[in-house]
């Protein structure tokens, strides 16, 4: 068995990078459409270390990017944790 999340979605949420010691996170929170449907589902994304980094200095809010992660329960909350990420377009000034 394989445990494989691939999301696609705008970036709804500000950037903010968390440095821990030598521990870098970030968390966004992607606004994905449903097929057929007007309505957007928001699911939260942890991305660590140089994937963190990276993502905070590239991408804002409304990007597109494309996520490859598994789903992880930690303390009776599920989320997902990316593994990679995609930068798909950037809306730029």
């Amino acid at each position: 068995m394989t445990n494989t999340v691939l999301l696609v979605g705008r970036i709804a949420n500000d950037l903010t990078l968390i440095e821990e010691g030598e521990k870098k996170s970030c968390i966004i929170t992607l606004s994905i459409l449903r097929n057929g449907e007007y309505k957007c589902d928001f699911i939260e994304c942890t991305l660590i270390n140089d994937m963190a980094s990276k993502t905070c200095e590239y991408c804002k809010k409304c990007d597109l990017v494309g996520i490859k992660g598994r789903l992880q329960c930690d303390e009776g909350k599920l989320e997902v944790v990316a593994e990679k990420v995609t930068f798909l377009s950037s809306k730029t000034n």
